[in-house]
């Protein structure tokens, strides 16, 4: 995996997290609105609307960068569509990175021990 491959990844996975937990304060803003005088809509509308555009972007980059197959990239566009889709998304990207060093690194001691 190239240093921009990784990079895209690193962004998609930074911002799953913050946008899932935007995502469920709308959620629960728009309950409170409805059920209380609290009306906090529109501000973490806001928020949550700038946080998807860019998870939507970064997931855009990563696909054409990682070469993802059409099976994963609607994996990850779905997860951030679901109320804790995101917490999902991150995972599987840090574990997916993860796997990414460790075949990295295989590789590089596979070319040392052959020389």
């Amino acid at each position: 995996m190239d240093i921009k491959t990784a990079t895209a990844l690193r962004r998609l996975r930074l911002v799953s997290a913050p946008e899932a937990v935007s995502f469920l304060l709308l959620l629960t803003c728009s309950v409170l609105k409805r059920t209380t005088e609290f009306d906090a809509v529109r501000p973490m509308g806001y928020i949550h609307g700038v946080l998807f555009i860019l998870y939507v972007i970064f997931w855009a980059d990563a696909w054409n960068r990682a070469k993802w197959p059409a099976k994963t990239a609607v994996v990850y566009f779905v997860l951030s569509v679901l109320p804790t889709g995101g917490f999902f998304a991150e995972r599987m990207l840090k574990r997916e990175a993860e796997d990414a060093v460790i075949a990295s690194r295989a590789r590089q001691e596979g070319a040392v021990k052959t020389s």
